[in-house]
């Protein structure tokens, strides 16, 4: 399904799976799948049986990490969410979880789900309390808080900084096959960035005149997401500096939504060559709708990129769950646009349809090229 592409010579040489990614995303929220090693293998088993070949791991949720981080353990003084190690005996979720994956042949993404939330419901949370200046203030200086999940200012150096430090550990200390960010990294919401030092910059580079009050207007949402764009291009050499392997992957809003709301300008980064894998979350609930957006996403990445496009499918949200009928016409739909596989949210849906699957899986069977083998 495509081939590599080389990028602009100034850039790193992008690798984009030339075969199908049929994925899933594992939370530890409304999952017990991260709770034990067992859980874990009992996990991968199931994508094995299925034709799944790429699981997307959280190791990055309301300031704690999945694995054990000296990034946060140097910062709050907690190396690893406590649920997750109750008894403080070392184990390491994301450890257990490569090594179960890898036995079976199945890809682990390194998934940052939080980005640059800082918390959900809590005035910002540890982070914010720690490192005041970090958060993304609005016009009137308030806190940014959108749907319930607080923000740190992405457009700060410092904060670019600690989020690159996190993604960067995992990458050079586990052996990860890539990492991923979502609506949530690179990204913030429009109604932020209001800081002195973003009002400064802004005013620079216009004449002095300040960031307009109203947070939509074209001008400060163009300027604030190419600042974001910066950030991914920074953040992807950098990956690839650690690891030429490792597979820079975004799973973000569907554009241009996701730019008037969150400033996330992902056509450039796709065009631009700063990621090898876009899965936009595709989540809709009638097939039209469902396809229209698929398709319309696909219209803006130039032709020669599409072959890393592969749509989020939502299986589960909360208790409501598509009917069986509905989700192979998602399936189905893929397949008419070109995209021979999609990704999953989340693990916990997968019971439902795990028949349609893998009848579906095992029609075509699946090879990764070399580059995408897991690393031993």
């Amino acid at each position: 399904m495509g081939s590599n592409t080389t990028i602009q010579a100034d850039k790193q040489e992008a690798v984009a799976p030339t075969e199908a990614v049929r994925g899933v995303w594992v939370t530890n929220v409304a999952s017990e799948v991260l709770y034990s090693k067992e859980n874990i293998e009992e996990a991968v088993n199931l994508c094995a049986e299925l034709g799944i070949n790429s699981i997307f791991m959280v190791t990055w949720n309301k300031a704690s990490t999945m694995y054990r981080s000296e990034v946060m353990k140097k910062f709050t003084g907690v190396e690893i969410d406590p649920v997750l190690d109750p008894e403080n005996s070392g184990r390491d979720p994301l450890k257990e979880m490569i090594e179960a994956a890898h036995a079976k042949g199945i890809k682990v993404f390194a998934w940052f789900e939080f980005g640059f939330s800082s918390s959900y419901q809590n005035q910002g949370g540890i982070l914010i309390q720690k490192k005041p200046e970090w958060a993304s203030l609005t016009h009137d200086g308030k806190l940014v808080t959108k749907n319930g999940f607080d923000w740190m200012n992405a457009l700060d150096t410092e904060v670019q900084d600690f989020m690159l430090s996190l993604v960067l550990e995992v990458v050079q200390k586990y052996d990860v096959d890539g990492i991923q960010g979502d609506d949530r990294l690179p990204a913030m919401p429009t109604t932020g960035g209001y800081n002195p030092s973003v009002i400064e910059a802004y005013k620079k580079e216009h004449f002095g005149q300040e960031p307009p009050a109203y947070y939509k207007d074209f001008e400060w949402v163009n300027w604030r997401a190419e600042r974001l764009n910066k950030f991914m291009e920074r953040l992807y050499k950098q990956v690839k500096s650690s690891d030429p392997n490792c597979i820079v992957s975004m799973a973000p809003s569907v554009y241009p939504w996701s730019k008037e709301e969150y400033l996330q300008d992902w056509p450039t980064w796709v065009n631009q060559g700063y990621v090898d894998l876009i899965v936009p979350q595709c989540y809709r609930y009638d097939i039209n709708f469902y396809k229209s957006t698929v398709e319309a996403s696909l219209d803006y990445i130039v032709k020669d990129r599409r072959h890393i496009f592969y749509p989020g499918m939502l299986i589960k949200a909360g208790e409501k769950m598509p009917e069986e009928a509905f989700f192979e016409q998602m399936l189905e739909a893929n397949r008419q646009l070109g995209c021979q596989g999609e990704v999953y949210f989340f693990y916990e849906g997968l019971h439902k349809y795990k028949d349609i699957i893998k009848q579906r899986y095992a029609e075509t069977e699946v090879q990764f090229p070399t580059y995408l083998q897991a690393k031993r």
